[in-house]
């Protein structure tokens, strides 16, 4: 408890008690609050359709940036990755023009905003018009897309999955996933969507 001296009106002068507890309290009390609706408010905004950004960026950390991707060699196959080393994946229920991975399964599996390319790439990229307007870049006819489960480049762990209503392959660099092989650590996995 704090004891501090108010002067005013009356100067008397004496010591009032004023407890800076409740208040303290209140504030600790209020910061988790504040913290929940921001992370809420924020879920919601990504939950939502989205736009596309003047930078082309996604709200996933493991999104591409519009404009390029690369290649990584993981588990022995050259696959694409994002700019930032994740890899890309193809969805076997989309058709080259259509993405069959929205709502909750986007959340899971964020779409590459296209266009991209990438030196040194045999193929072809291009794009898609997605239900919500946004624009996703495709290669050989396959949409792009990352997935959330993969937490550090290098990482597969969405190859082989079926969820979402469908088999995910990672995009190797001749546009198809490699036959009868699973670089997917997850082993499973439970991503049932």
């Amino acid at each position: 408890m704090t004891t501090r001296k108010i002067l005013g009106r009356g100067g008397s002068g004496r010591a009032q008690r004023i407890s800076g507890r409740p208040a303290r309290l209140r504030i600790l009390l209020a910061l988790p609050a504040a913290a929940a609706a921001v992370a809420a408010l924020a879920a919601c905004s990504s939950a939502g359709a989205s736009s596309p950004s003047s930078s082309g960026s996604s709200s996933s950390p493991a999104a591409a940036a519009a404009g390029t991707v690369k290649t990584a060699t993981i588990a022995g196959v050259t696959v694409l990755t994002s700019s930032k080393g994740f890899t890309l994946y193809s969805f076997a229920p989309d058709t080259p023009a259509t993405s069959k991975c929205n709502g909750t399964c986007a959340q899971n599996w964020p779409p590459v905003q296209g266009p991209v390319t990438a030196a040194g790439v045999t193929g072809t990229f291009g794009t898609i018009t997605r239900s919500d307007g946004s624009v996703q870049a495709t290669f050989d006819g396959h949409p792009l897309y990352t997935f959330v489960g993969d937490t550090a480049p290098g990482q597969a762990k969405g190859n082989g999955l079926n969820a979402a209503g469908g088999l995910w392959h990672e995009i190797t660099t001749s546009g198809s996933a490699p036959a009868g092989n699973s670089s997917s650590s997850s082993g499973g996995g439970g991503y049932g969507y």
